[in-house]
């Protein structure tokens, strides 16, 4: 077997093994883009730099698989309620291309380099990310409340009360009711205190969280 043939086997076998062990962690935390689609991606990525270096037009190829990359990622992100879903397996998968074209154009040392970092930030931030999302967060409460000739300010006063800043986004009436949307930020003990408060209270006829 021809050496350039062997290194270029060996060179999918390694993005394989490397996108297989970042697919296994968005595997393990039921995310979309799981193992065999992170194996994938990495090992195209190799393979179109492989095929590109062949040709002899590596710059064109690469940029391609950065759109490639891009458009796919765009598929993974939606957004649910008020919060944004897939952001960081968007980026993984365009961050594991990076690996797969590094890997293709035989920089092993910055394949496997890239790999370290990307494998760290994902298993040993996550719960660092988990513990400052639990400092502050923000997000959107609806009450609806029978309509007494009053607004719904003493609510947002209650907010204050438990630390927890907010802001008025939309109150209308309808029928006897009224209801109010508010973002409210504040960290997670703050809103569990202040939702229990809510969920007890016989005036609220709607609250959503």
């Amino acid at each position: 077997m021809d050496s350039i043939v062997r290194e270029d086997i060996l060179k999918l076998l390694l993005a394989m093994l490397l996108g297989g062990l970042i697919g296994a962690e968005r595997e393990y935390r039921s995310k979309s883009a799981g193992l065999r689609t992170t194996i994938l991606i990495c090992v195209g990525s190799t393979l179109f730099t492989i095929v590109s270096r062949r040709f002899g037009s590596d710059d064109r190829i690469a940029a391609n698989i950065v759109n490639g990359i891009g458009f796919l990622g765009a598929g993974i992100i939606f957004r649910q309620e008020t919060m944004v879903k897939g952001l960081t397996t968007a980026a993984t998968i365009w961050a594991m291309a990076a690996i797969g074209m590094a890997i293709g154009g035989g920089f092993y040392d910055i394949a496997v380099g890239g790999f370290i970092v990307i494998g760290s930030t994902l298993l040993l931030l996550h719960r660092l990310a988990a513990r400052i999302g639990r400092i502050n967060q923000s997000r959107e409460y609806r009450i609806v409340t029978t309509f007494k000739n009053k607004t719904l300010t003493h609510y947002e006063k209650q907010f204050e009360e438990f630390g927890l800043h907010s802001e008025r986004l939309s109150q209308q009436r309808i029928g006897n009711d009224i209801i109010g949307n508010w973002k409210v930020n504040g960290s997670e003990k703050a809103h569990e205190r202040c939702i229990k408060r809510l969920l007890n209270d016989p005036e609220v006829k709607e609250f959503g969280f």
